[in-house]
């Protein structure tokens, strides 16, 4: 990880995507440790230690539970402004992780130490903030939950697959770590989409050509 911008830019974007912080204990000595990182990075993964609370400045980070059998179910994206729900979780119950974080594209983030975190937790605006935000985190899951549960793989592809414009630019495998399925079934489902008309397939592309026909399938009851 690669020392960031300057501390006062830093501490500016911190305030601008996080108002709750104000003026916080040490908020600008923080500041100061932004780190950048290149995508593909690991944050942290399962079973690790907590080593603090993230905030994002800018940049994606995917955080998802991957299982014994090499596949993996992604939770959420964490974008700037936003709060991880894992990170939050483990330092709440001061337990190991339990899922993995990996930047999807360059990051640059600040890593607020746990001790930092609890003393933060004083502070009603702060506490106010992360425990809102806990709560609109735990909704998501619970959709996701309802989908994987619930929801038939072709309609939960056909959802995916819209609203990326004309191209994705997006391997099978990825979709399948997404849907929280295998490669082989994705596979199956898009060349199925393909002989519909609705698809054309392309070396780590696929290519909408029906948008109206997916969106049917994705909102079939």
């Amino acid at each position: 990880m690669a020392p960031s911008a300057s501390a006062q830019e830093t501490l500016e974007r911190l305030r601008a995507l996080y108002p709750q912080l104000g003026e916080l204990p040490s908020l600008a000595e923080q500041a100061a440790s932004a780190v950048s990182v290149p995508a593909g990075t690991v944050l942290f993964s399962e079973s690790d230690p907590c080593r603090g609370f993230p905030l994002l400045l800018e940049g994606e980070v995917r955080v998802s539970r991957p299982s014994a059998d090499g596949r993996s179910l992604e939770l959420y994206r964490l974008a700037p402004g936003e709060m991880c729900l894992v990170s939050s979780a483990s330092l709440f119950r001061t337990q190991p992780l339990a899922a993995q974080a990996v930047a999807t594209r360059p990051t640059r983030l600040l890593l607020v130490p746990p001790a930092l975190f609890r003393a933060w937790l004083a502070e009603p605006a702060f506490r106010d903030f992360v425990l809102g935000l806990f709560a609109e985190r735990m909704a998501d899951l619970a959709s996701l939950i309802d989908a994987v549960a619930f929801q038939k793989l072709d309609r939960r592809l056909a959802a995916a697959l819209l609203g990326h414009g004309p191209e994705l630019a997006v391997t099978h495998q990825e979709l399948a770590d997404v849907l929280g399925t295998v490669r082989e079934m994705v596979t199956r489902l898009l060349r199925r989409f393909e002989r519909e008309g609705w698809i054309e397939l392309a070396r780590e592309r696929i290519r909408i050509r029906d948008s109206a026909s997916l969106r049917r399938v994705a909102e079939a009851a």
